[in-house]
């Protein structure tokens, strides 16, 4: 069975800049691995996605913010996150997905069974 473990995050002013590494074992298939978040009182939403063949999604309010990125070797994906927004304070919890070599990776949460425990980021005005 598929194991992340997060971590990152933290406090940080608004402008500021953090990261995000999710660490995934026990798997040799293609996949998608993603990124999502929740804040208190909202739906879990999704923040990016990555395939193993590299190909990412972003939701529009983090576009040209955030990064997402893995090294495929360490079977680690990262979220960097720069101009951070009071409204991007959440817990992020990174998720896994079966793929295949042609398939997108949604940014919905449906087809996502694994998921990490979550890490609270939070941006202060």
């Amino acid at each position: 069975q598929v194991q992340l473990v997060e971590s990152g995050g933290g406090s940080v002013q608004s402008g500021g800049s953090l990261g995000l590494s999710c660490a995934a074992s026990r798997y040799s298939s293609i996949r998608c691995l993603g990124w999502f978040r929740q804040a208190p009182g909202k739906e879990r939403e999704g923040v990016a996605t990555i395939h193993t063949y590299g190909r990412t999604k972003y939701a529009d309010s983090v576009k040209g913010r955030f990064t997402i990125s893995q090294d495929n070797a360490k079977n680690t994906m990262y979220l960097q996150m720069n101009n951070l927004k009071p409204e991007d304070t959440a817990m992020y919890y990174c998720a896994f997905a079966y793929s295949r070599a042609t398939w997108d990776c949604p940014l919905n949460s449906s087809p996502y069974n694994t998921w990490g425990q979550g890490t609270q980021v939070t941006v202060s005005s």
